[in-house]
Order: C-alpha cells, then sequence, then structure tokens
C-alpha cells in the first residue's frame, strides 16, 4: 500500500491519500481524542504523542500536530497506523451511521429555497476545492433576517490561518454574488 502526502495551506495540518475511499461520502472531523474514541483509525492516530486532531475526508485523512512538534518525527509513525488500519481490514467506525454532512435543520418556504441554494453552492463549488487542500466547509445555519450564514469548517480548513481570507475572500463574495439574499459568511467554533 503506497500512501501519498501532500501539505496544506495550514502548516500544522498534512493530508495523507490512501489510494482509497475513507469516509466515501460525507466527512468525519475529530477535535481532540475523545472524540477520536469513536473511530479505532482516529485513536491510533490521537495515541502518537503531538497529534492533536484527525479528519476524514471522501478519500483522505488530514492529521493535526501540536506546534513543538516536527513532521519529520511525526509522519512515519501516522504512516504506519494509516496503512496497518487499513490493511487490517478493520471497520471505520466502532459505530454506525457516522457519515455526517450539513446541517438539515427546519426550514420553510422562501427560507428553505435560499437554504437549497447555498447547499449546493457550497457542494458543487465550494466543497471540492476546500478537499484538495484536505478540509470540509459545511452548512451550520441561516438567518434569514440577518442574511448571515454559518459554516462549520473542518479538517486542516480548522485553525488554519488562511481560513478567514477563504471565507470571506472566496466562500462570502460565491455566497452573495449567487444568492443575493447573503449578506455574510460566519465561521462556527
Amino acid at each position: 500500500m503506497f500512501i501519498q502526502t501532500e501539505p496544506t495551506p495550514n502548516p500544522e495540518v498534512l493530508k495523507f491519500l490512501p489510494g482509497r475511499e475513507v469516509m466515501g461520502e460525507g466527512s468525519r472531523d475529530f477535535r481532540d481524542a475523545e472524540a477520536g474514541k469513536a473511530s479505532p483509525l482516529a485513536a491510533e492516530l490521537f495515541a502518537l504523542d503531538g497529534v492533536t486532531r484527525v479528519f476524514f475526508g471522501t478519500d483522505f485523512l488530514t492529521v493535526g500536530k501540536a506546534e513543538t512538534h516536527d513532521w519529520a518525527h511525526l509522519k512515519a509513525p501516522i504512516l504506519a497506523a494509516i496503512m496497518d488500519h487499513f490493511t487490517s481490514g478493520r471497520p471505520l467506525f466502532a459505530g454506525e451511521g457516522e457519515a455526517t454532512g450539513h446541517d438539515d435543520g427546519a426550514y420553510e418556504g422562501d427560507t428553505a429555497q435560499i437554504v437549497a441554494e447555498i447547499k449546493e453552492l457550497l457542494d458543487t463549488r465550494i466543497r471540492p476545492a476546500v478537499a484538495q487542500d484536505g478540509g470540509d466547509i459545511l452548512f451550520a445555519r441561516f438567518e434569514p433576517e440577518t442574511g448571515v450564514v454559518w459554516l462549520n469548517m473542518r479538517g486542516a480548513c480548522s485553525g488554519c490561518p488562511s481560513s478567514t481570507a477563504t471565507l470571506r475572500a472566496g466562500v462570502e463574495n460565491m455566497l452573495k454574488h449567487y444568492v443575493p439574499e447573503v449578506t455574510r459568511v460566519e465561521q462556527t467554533l
């Protein structure tokens, strides 16, 4: 098994491409070791000293490290853990139904149509580009009275120094252009 690695815009996050499906659909962000217990692979990665975050995408995963650790020392054990997991045939998750996507809150009438347009733009234009950098952006909620769209940035995007610029210059401008009801984009924490 050959696993490729790619840098991301976030210097503390590295993208790993195992050459096979990871999640298939959806994504999953593990912000700490406690959350990582839901996945044997995430738990193994968090067991490595210096790993601070794990994210599963469709055909990749990203691993975040503490600033005090160096990729030169972490990369080999991370690659070994990923390879061991995929060659063992173990499931990615300990439980069922772990794929997550956009928030499917209840919206009605015109607001439901606006939310559908926002999600369509995210899925077709924005998420594929962000996945190239090892991350994901999911719809959290829309406030029709203010026009504010709340998004959840995950994977390499979460905590990335350029994430605010990505939201403002890229995502916000695109959403405002195609969906005039959108006035601003904010990031959920």
